[in-house]
């Protein structure tokens, strides 16, 4: 079995420190300055909601909002298992948002894109626990893509924030 060396592991963190690596989360970190400073739109659903309750989870409640997030969610279930009967077993639940950062200053587009995702659910059993798996993908899925979202702001926050 191959080991690394203990001189390898203890030098590691100052080669990260050499090359400018510096925690988004950490003080003075990126990640930091977005803390409360972007307002996504209001949601008009149920996956609204679980998207926009994520993002601030991860950023934070929009207090001193200096950016406005817009963006439009669309999924759709697919079959995934079939038996020998054509009783369907499985969908896959596919769902990009296509989203806007927007200057509330100067109204110019700050960032955006389109982060897509799936998550699967079992249809198998009573109707009750094939809606509620279903809701519970969608909840996943919404989660996901918000994490997605915040990722790339945080990647691209050195260039408009």
């Amino acid at each position: 079995m191959l080991l690394p060396n203990r001189r390898t592991v203890l030098f590691a963190p100052l080669a990260l420190v050499a090359c400018g690596f510096a925690p988004a989360y950490g003080p003075g970190g990126v990640a930091e300055g977005l803390q409360g400073r972007i307002r996504a739109a209001d949601p008009k659903d149920k996956l609204g909601f679980d998207l926009v309750e994520r993002l601030e989870e991860r950023l934070g409640r929009p207090q001193a909002a200096r950016f406005d997030l817009a963006y439009t969610i669309v999924t759709k279930a697919e079959t995934l298992g079939v038996t020998p009967e054509n009783a369907i077993t499985r969908y896959h639940l596919t769902g990009y948002i296509d989203w806007t950062l927007t200057s509330r200053e100067s109204g110019q587009r700050a960032t955006g894109g389109r982060v897509q995702g799936f998550a699967g659910y079992s249809a198998t059993g009573s109707t009750v626990a094939g809606l509620t798996a279903e809701q519970d993908a969608a909840f996943r899925l919404m989660r996901m893509l918000a994490d997605q979202i915040v990722t790339r702001l945080i990647a691209t926050s050195g260039t408009w924030a």
